[in-house]
Parts: C-alpha cells; sequence; structure tokens
C-alpha cells in the first residue's frame, strides 16, 4: 500500500513540473512579444528575453526600462559584462 503512495505521489509530482514548465513558456512567450515589439532585431530580442524569462520567472513591463521590477533580469549579465536581457 505505502509503495502504491509513494508511486502516485512521485507519478504527481513529475506531472505537476512539466505542468509548471508549460504554462511557464507560454507566459514568457506572451511576455517577450510585448517586450519586443518594437526591437529593430526582433528575433534577437526573443530569443535572450527567452532566456532571461525562462531563469528568473519575470519580464519587465513595457518595452523598454523598467528592469527595478526584475531584479534577476537587470542583473544578468553577457560573458563581457553587459547587460543580457532586453
Amino acid at each position: 500500500m505505502k509503495l502504491v503512495f509513494v508511486t502516485f505521489l512521485l507519478v504527481s509530482l513529475i506531472l505537476s513540473s512539466s505542468l509548471f514548465e508549460v504554462s511557464m513558456a507560454g507566459f514568457c512567450n506572451s511576455k517577450c512579444k510585448i517586450r519586443c515589439s518594437k526591437a529593430g532585431i526582433r528575433a534577437r530580442c526573443l530569443k535572450y528575453c527567452g532566456i532571461c524569462c525562462a531563469k528568473c520567472k519575470c519580464v519587465p513591463s513595457g518595452t523598454y526600462g523598467n528592469k527595478h521590477e526584475c531584479p534577476c533580469y537587470r542583473d544578468l549579465k553577457n560573458s563581457k559584462g553587459k547587460p543580457k536581457c532586453p
């Protein structure tokens, strides 16, 4: 009986975490489309915004600035020490 219960809990945990990732991807896509709507190189903006959103779980509002709303997003740097997130 305990084995069945433990198995059920593990399966439930795995399914719920994968559903969270799918919903987070939808969140990131919609927020990054807004964030990058006025970008000159939109594909690159969407790529890096998606990377930053997946890591930080947030995207600042608007198309530019407002990075104080998401400190993790603001503080991510590339290998050259410049801001990674658009």
